[in-house]
């Protein structure tokens, strides 16, 4: 309800997938011991730090903490990304606190969590063409899909449609994975040289820790391999 009333283009809209990442990241950058993020379409998970902490391990203040810090953020930079349209009324968000026994668990968890959005994207991808550009109703193109398998799904994209479902952005495939990265930034500043009058400009590069999102495969070892810090014990 909320999309269709806020003009979401579909199957996806950056701008609505944009602000949910910026959303997250506010989030990281509050409660710094989250140490990774995974989201894609309407939905995000926060993981904090095996040994946080943070709150004396409340989940009731995680939970609160989390959603609250969100759903403000989304209202706050809404209009950096929805330029043209007006937020109709205040959106909410829901939460839930999971523990997993194991780093296995939790890379498991999130795996899960991506081959997700890779099945509802190309399902959704088909069911929009169908829908925008076939001009079936949407009762008829789920009876179009209905029993399909992921090969019919790419055939029909690619035959009637002319689209390679692997062409499509990493971000409606993949989903967005955001990290802490030590980054290098460019700033100008005004120094006073010795025996020299007047200030003048210069520009300094520093090191930044700051949220990074990436759209990359997390199933396999490769990512956690090389970011071992993720899971790291302290």
């Amino acid at each position: 309800r909320f999309s269709e009333q806020h003009e979401f283009k579909k199957p996806n809209d950056d701008r609505a997938l944009q602000l949910m990442t910026r959303c997250a990241q506010t989030v990281m950058q509050e409660l710094e011991d989250i140490a990774i993020a995974y989201g894609q379409s309407d939905e995000y998970s926060f993981v904090f730090k095996k040994k946080t902490r943070w709150f004396k391990r409340r989940a009731s203040k995680f939970m609160t903490h989390v959603v609250s810090q969100f759903a403000s953020s989304y209202v706050f930079y809404w209009k950096d990304y929805f330029k043209d349209q007006q937020l109709l009324y205040p959106p909410g968000f829901d939460g839930r606190i999971v523990l997993y026994p194991s780093n296995q668990n939790l890379k498991d968890y999130l795996s899960w969590r991506q081959a997700d959005c890779h099945i509802n994207n190309l399902y959704n991808t088909v069911f929009w063409m169908l829908v925008q550009r076939s001009g079936l109703t949407p009762v008829e193109a789920q009876d179009r899909l209905r029993g399909t398998l992921a090969g019919d799904k790419n055939e029909i994209l690619f035959s009637e449609f002319n689209i390679n479902y692997n062409n499509e952005p990493l971000m409606y495939r993949k989903g967005t994975v955001l990290i802490w990265q030590k980054v290098n930034e460019i700033i100008t500043k005004k120094i006073k040289l010795p025996k020299e009058a007047e200030e003048k400009e210069v520009e300094v590069t520093r090191t930044k820790t700051k949220v990074v999102p990436l759209h990359c495969d997390i199933i396999g070892d490769q990512f956690w391999e090389e970011y071992p810090e993720i899971l790291a014990e302290d």
